[in-house]
């Protein structure tokens, strides 16, 4: 019975960390590494190796998930307002959802852009940076999610 409380519990923390890889606010990689560390304590326990390998993704992945859309915008040449920007249209996109995924952080970015004094052109490449960087994050985020859920599916099948 306990067994199946944890699984429960941990299935439900891998649902919820896949869905935070696309929304900001849930950190979706620590919610679905807690999900497999909800096995611990029953029959299907994960190797110990196993939980070392997918605490350093989720660690890498998170740190990651900072760097990679400032990366994506610094090589399209955005400025600090289009960063600004982007993380701003990355939360009043989640009220817009599913379309405001996508549209608000370009959207946020290409306005702090214009803010910042570019040109349209070179606010629409700094926006296109920014999502670019954003969506890199997200699937990043994602892969690593999947694979902490199949090893928890795998650990309870």
């Amino acid at each position: 019975m306990t067994d199946i409380l944890w699984q429960v519990l941990g299935g439900a923390l891998s649902l919820l960390g896949i869905i935070g890889c696309m929304v900001p606010v849930i950190p979706g990689p620590i919610l679905s590494f807690c999900g497999l560390l909800c096995l611990v304590p029953t029959s299907a326990s994960p190797s110990q190796s196993t939980l070392i390998v997918f605490g350093a993704v989720t660690a890498v992945v998170t740190v990651l998930d900072y760097v990679v859309p400032a990366v994506g915008a610094k090589k399209f040449k955005c400025s600090g307002w289009g960063t600004f920007g982007c993380a701003v249209g990355t939360i009043v996109g989640l009220f817009f959802f599913p379309v405001g995924l996508i549209a608000g952080p370009f959207l946020g970015a290409f306005v702090g852009e214009l803010v910042a004094g570019r040109t349209t052109d070179q606010a629409f490449r700094g926006g296109f940076g920014a999502l670019l960087g954003f969506l890199t994050g997200v699937l990043i985020k994602l892969a690593a999610c999947i694979a902490m859920a199949v090893a928890f599916a795998r650990g309870i099948l």
